[in-house]
């Protein structure tokens, strides 16, 4: 089997490639993907809990804590204790992580209108199915417990 003909090689492929041009757009308002999309599940009101932010994203909270301090240090956030319970911290945006967040926003529109007008609406509706059933087979851990893996 050829790589270009697994699903994966092509979910891989088509993601760097989203990865990429969001990192080249990102940075020319000096962030980077990774940055930007933490900016956008930030609620602009409240504030997230900072442990709600890694399964927010699906993102290991390891990886976020990485992200949170340089953006911290960017000036991007602020860590603000909770009103109603102080062991609980609220990660905030400042000014300048509210604009970098609609900058975020803005590119994230940008990119889903370009698709959205070249694609019709049958085959991203079917693409958004099938991509739902891969994650849905991958969460229940079926995969390798169905099918042997040759050695």
């Amino acid at each position: 089997m050829k790589p270009q003909e697994t699903i994966d090689f092509n979910i891989r492929w088509a993601w760097h490639s989203i990865s990429r041009m969001y990192n080249t757009e990102a940075a020319k308002h000096s962030l980077t993907m990774s940055i930007g999309y933490v900016l956008l599940n930030i609620d602009v009101e409240k504030g997230t809990p900072s442990t709600k932010l890694g399964p927010k994203m699906g993102m290991e909270s390891r990886s976020v804590n990485g992200i949170l301090k340089s953006m911290e240090e960017k000036g991007f956030i602020e860590r603000k204790a909770d009103e109603n319970d102080k062991r609980l911290v609220r990660i905030c945006l400042t000014q300048e992580g509210r604009k970098r967040q609609e900058i975020s926003k803005n590119v994230v529109l940008a990119f889903n209108h370009t698709i959205y007008k070249q694609i019709p609406k049958a085959k991203l509706k079917t693409f958004f199915e099938v991509i739902g059933q891969i994650n849905s087979i991958l969460e229940t851990d079926t995969v390798f417990k169905t099918n042997e893996v040759a050695a």
